[in-house]
């Protein structure tokens, strides 16, 4: 996002609103679970309701994208970050910026797509300068 940690945690700058307000544990395969439901049910409706000033959303992976994005997205987080200027300048609501969920098993998908770096971080610390 390129803002300093001052910035990052200042609260009447930023919200860090997580899918899930609890962590839902792990599979079989060490990979978190998705976020519990009811979580989505009981608080973020209210949560973003909330919050009307909200200008930019960023939707951090596929349960993000899922949940503010519904119908509107591509059929994968790949797709659907690389449409992210569909969802940017959409006309009603919030900007919406689609990335995939950062993560040390992230570096083999940031290999295959060079363009998320030339193309998508350059608008994503614009946008978050112009708002901060």
């Amino acid at each position: 996002m390129g803002v300093d940690r001052v910035l990052f945690y200042d609260a009447s700058k930023l919200a860090i609103v997580p899918m899930g307000f609890c962590f839902p544990g792990y599979d079989k395969n060490k990979s978190d679970l998705p976020p519990r439901k009811e979580c989505v049910a009981n608080w973020h409706d209210d949560l973003f309701e909330a919050m009307p000033q909200i200008e930019l959303i960023l939707v951090i992976g596929m349960y993000a994208q899922a949940y503010h994005l519904g119908d509107q997205r591509e059929k994968g987080v790949t797709e659907t970050v690389q449409n992210w200027k569909r969802y940017i300048n959409r006309n009603n609501g919030p900007r919406v910026l689609p990335l995939p969920h950062p993560s040390w098993r992230n570096t083999g998908w940031l290999k295959k797509n060079p363009w998320f770096d030339d193309e998508v971080l350059p608008v994503l610390r614009g946008e978050v300068q112009r708002l901060t």
